[in-house]
């Protein structure tokens, strides 16, 4: 089947979909994933794969800009202790944890006493950023409050960011390669210091060509260049392309929104962007359906089950450590929604390129993708499902 073809097929998949779940509160993300893993038990269509590059170079930048462009600055900058926390010691908090019980429970469990704490490190820097797509949208269905909402998307937006210069450094040290620990701060305060210059640079730029001119059709275009130019320029010099990329959406949502943009445009900029959200959620999440496949998995069934658990406990530990340091302060997190921010910790597509892009020679590497997948299906499949039962029950929706 010819590329073009396949590609007007993934969108009416995508689309019929959307269209099935429309009156039903169920995740259309997660919906998208059942889709793809049935189409492709079959192998009706053979798609492209989901690499690195077509992550990176196409659906990424899209999705980071567009939700960092539309968030609420002012719960962002209300969350912003709660949000950094989480984003980056909680990361690195998270990392560590899952590493130690997962390495753990190898060994406790004879699955795999060899899986060291060196190899844990590594899978809890591939899982460690969260996707909240499939939940962001289902707050937004079941009127969820602001805030709740903000605390979701801008850890998200933040946590990609600091997890995939995490795995880098992690990956290195696990391969052998010899570093201090000054050099391993160093490197990842230049590279996200770096991401957040390349995107203030860029954002700025297009924000003050913004304030000049009063055409939709070319500030579309100068939000696109914000988007994938930060992105790409981050990335040449060997920084952070996700952090560029959400610092130039957060610019452009702000001061470009609010100094830049009349009435006319900034409906358009929206109206485009909220299809192009649409649009790449739906390859990407199709996609995910399709990379996995299920008789390989389940040969690894006990290991993902260890897997999943102790990245479950991880992330529930770094959730309620940061809920305790905030206890006394304004930003207090209640305890319901520890719960909710657990298990609305879903993982996605950035998980499952980065488990793809392990060297071949390393240790463990067909353990460690078959885990990174297992995770992400269960995430997706048994807490996105779930999430409007947990809300319901919680009394944190409104309606």
């Amino acid at each position: 089947m010819h590329t073009a073809s396949v590609i007007v097929l993934l969108f009416s998949v995508a689309t019929a979909t959307a269209i099935a779940v429309r009156s039903i509160r169920f995740p259309y993300t997660v919906a998208l994933v059942l889709v793809g893993l049935g189409i492709g038990a079959f192998h009706v269509v053979e798609p492209p794969h989901l690499t690195k590059e077509l992550l990176f170079a196409v659906i990424l930048p899209g999705l980071l800009f567009e939700a960092a462009f539309n968030i609420d600055a002012k719960e962002f900058w209300a969350s912003r202790l709660t949000i950094g926390a989480l984003a980056v010691p909680g990361v690195v908090a998270a990392i560590a944890l899952t590493a130690l019980l997962v390495a753990a429970m190898m060994a406790g469990f004879a699955l795999d006493p060899s899986f060291g704490w060196r190899y844990g490190l590594v899978f809890g820097s591939l899982i460690a950023a969260t996707d909240p797509i499939a939940v962001t949208a289902l707050f937004a269905q079941m009127k969820v409050g602001h805030r709740l909402s903000a605390l979701v998307e801008g850890e998200s937006l933040l946590n990609d960011g600091t997890s995939v210069v995490l795995f880098t450094l992690i990956l290195a040290f696990a391969s052998g390669a010899t570093t201090t620990v000054a050099a391993f701060v160093w490197q990842f305060f230049y590279t996200v210091g770096g991401g957040v210059l390349a995107g203030a640079a860029i954002g700025s730029l297009v924000v003050q060509v913004t304030k000049r001119i009063d055409d939709p059709s070319i500030e579309i275009a100068l939000t696109v260049i914000a988007a994938y130019g930060s992105f790409s320029l981050a990335e040449e010099i060997g920084c952070s392309g996700v952090i560029a990329t959400v610092t130039a959406g957060l610019l452009c949502g702000t001061y470009g929104w609010d100094r830049g943009m009349s009435e006319s445009t900034r409906l358009a900029v929206t109206t485009f962007w909220d299809y192009i959200a649409f649009a790449l959620n739906s390859v990407v999440f199709l996609l995910i359906g399709f990379e996995v496949q299920l008789p390989a998995l389940t040969t690894w069934a006990p290991v993902i089950g260890v897997a999943y658990l102790g990245a479950l406990l991880g992330r529930f530990g770094v959730v309620l450590g940061v809920s305790s340091l905030l206890s006394r302060t304004r930003e207090r997190i209640p305890f319901s929604w520890v719960a909710v921010l657990t298990w609305g910790g879903l993982r996605g597509a950035l998980s499952m390129v980065l488990a793809l892009a392990l060297p071949a020679d390393l240790p463990h590497r067909t353990q460690l993708i078959a885990m990174t997948y297992g995770v992400v299906l269960l995430s997706l499949l048994l807490q996105g499902v779930s999430m409007p039962w947990m809300i319901r029950k919680l009394r944190l929706g409104g309606s």
